[in-house]
């Protein structure tokens, strides 16, 4: 028998998570049958979708989230034992699955041949934040040379990548960032402007990075930012709503009417969801993989040690201590 360890949402979340909204419990799984396979995690993530996902599931309930993970023992044949699978299991150190009793947006895959790039790639560049940057970026905003992007959250796992996927499309790019390290990092990687949000006045920055207007916008952050970077898009710009982070801690939005830019300048906005294009996710990981072989894509890893550590990287994510994805190596 296995003994498995698992984080429970022990109490609803009110405002910025805390220590005391998780409990540690052990569980003993059974033996596989068949169609089945025991996984055990190497490397699990943290996201700002958690925060909100959460307050769909009852409180008692394992928390949610993808992980890398091995294959100790299968009675599937689609799973080898010693193979290295990426699994929506929630915060768990083992984990007994049925891939055909799993819901289908989360059916766990064994991850193709990295190379020389690290495994715990399949949670960051290679994974769903690279699938939400490629797909989220290029299918909604559809960018044109020489357009002007802008990215909030631009040092987080998902912001990094689309600011230098519009490069790559022969974009500018501007960044926003909550930490002046964040945003001398942004330029390392390409970025031809960053603005800290927390210090700086943003609405007269951006007018000074972008004297024409932005035309595309990433948005992942929600909120006051998006109001002020709404305000100096373009007629028919783009919008990609990826998140609303700046909401998800807060109990009220302080934002004016939305809808005037809409009408105005005919923008278009859209949000998604990244699983909308699972079945091109090979498509994402070979061209993001080629990227980052040529030079033209560098990722970053805030790196936290320890299964019983999943509460800290968790709540350090959501008060943007990490820059890049936020993983936890168990």
């Amino acid at each position: 028998m296995t003994v498995a360890k698992k984080w429970i949402y022990a109490r609803a979340f009110s405002g910025l998570p805390t220590a005391e909204d998780f409990r540690l419990e052990e569980e003993t799984l059974e033996q596989i049958q068949d169609g089945e396979f025991l996984a055990e995690a190497i490397f699990s993530s943290v996201d700002p979708y958690m925060r909100i996902y959460m307050a769909q599931y009852p409180v008692g309930s394992v928390m949610i989230g993808g992980q890398i993970a091995k294959v100790l023992e299968s009675k599937n044949p689609n799973f080898p034992v010693g193979s290295y699978i990426h699994g929506n299991f929630g915060w768990r150190t083992h984990t007994v699955c049925n891939p055909d009793k799993t819901e289908p947006h989360w059916v766990p895959y064994v991850l193709p041949d990295f190379g020389k790039e690290p495994l715990s790639l399949g949670l960051g560049v290679l994974g769903m934040p690279g699938s939400t940057a490629y797909f989220g970026f290029l299918e909604i905003c559809k960018p044109v040379p020489g357009e002007t992007v802008v990215v909030s959250g631009a040092a987080g796992a998902v912001g990094s990548i689309v600011g230098q996927i519009a490069k790559i499309k022969g974009c500018r790019v501007i960044g926003l960032a909550g930490s002046d390290k964040k945003c001398e990092w942004l330029k390392t990687i390409g970025f031809d402007q960053a603005i800290n949000y927390k210090t700086a006045d943003i609405a007269s920055e951006l007018k000074l990075a972008a004297p024409k207007g932005v035309d595309c916008y990433f948005d992942n952050v929600g909120g006051l930012i998006t109001e002020i970077v709404r305000g100096q898009m373009n007629s028919f710009g783009r919008i990609s709503v990826c998140g609303t982070i700046s909401c998800y801690n807060a109990e009220k939005a302080k934002v004016t009417d939305p809808q005037r830019d809409y009408v105005w300048k005919q923008l278009r906005q859209e949000g998604f969801i990244n699983w909308r294009w699972n079945d091109r996710r090979l498509e994402m990981i070979e061209q993001n993989l080629r990227w980052i072989r040529e030079g033209k894509l560098v990722y970053q890893e805030t790196v936290t040690e320890g299964f019983e550590n999943m509460p800290a990287a968790f709540i350090g994510m959501l008060s943007g201590e990490n820059t890049g994805k936020a993983i936890v190596k168990i």
